[in-house]
Formats: C-alpha cells, structure tokens, sequence
C-alpha cells in the first residue's frame, strides 16, 4: 500500500487501511553506518531504507543483512577437510 505516515505517497510493506502496522506508526531514519548503501531513499531531506523500517536494529548484530556497500571477506586458504572423507579419497587413489 501506499505510505501516509513519513514517505507519503511511496510503496511501503507495512501501511494497511488502519495505518502503519509498523512498531512506533512510523519508519525510523537510516544511522551513519547506513550513508552509503544502495537502498538509502532521500525522501524531504531525510534519509529512509527502501528495505527496513528501523535500520538501526539491524545493525545491532554487526552487519545489516541487505547493506550493500560492505563487503564479505572470504579466506580460501584455510579449509577444513573431513578425515573420513580424506581416506576414502586416498584408497580410491591406490
């Protein structure tokens, strides 16, 4: 449905016919660690994500799910391999 709380006028997931299902009846501005993500809306000189209501929770746990301007460091050189397979692998091999 269409906002009529903050972002009038814009697609929101939360409005109903008796108002903003969301916890507070309104979207929560981005925080700092939220500048310069994909999914930043600027909407009347305030800054709202396209994706969460209240951006700040997200990040209550380290990293907001859906941020886009961070990237995962992924290390390939230390990788578990499994002993019973490891035998396997090396009595097909002989």
């Amino acid at each position: 449905m269409v906002c009529q709380t903050v972002r009038a006028n814009q697609e929101c997931s939360f409005m109903s016919k008796k108002g903003c299902n969301f916890f507070g009846g309104s979207c929560q501005p981005v925080v700092e660690k939220c500048d310069t993500c994909g999914k930043v809306i600027d909407y009347e000189s305030k800054k709202y994500c396209s994706v969460y209501p209240n951006p700040a929770s997200k990040w209550l746990t380290g990293k907001c799910p859906t941020a886009t301007h961070i990237k995962l460091e992924i290390s390939e050189g230390t990788q578990k391999i499994n002993p019973l397979k490891a035998s396997k692998r090396s009595s097909k091999k002989a």
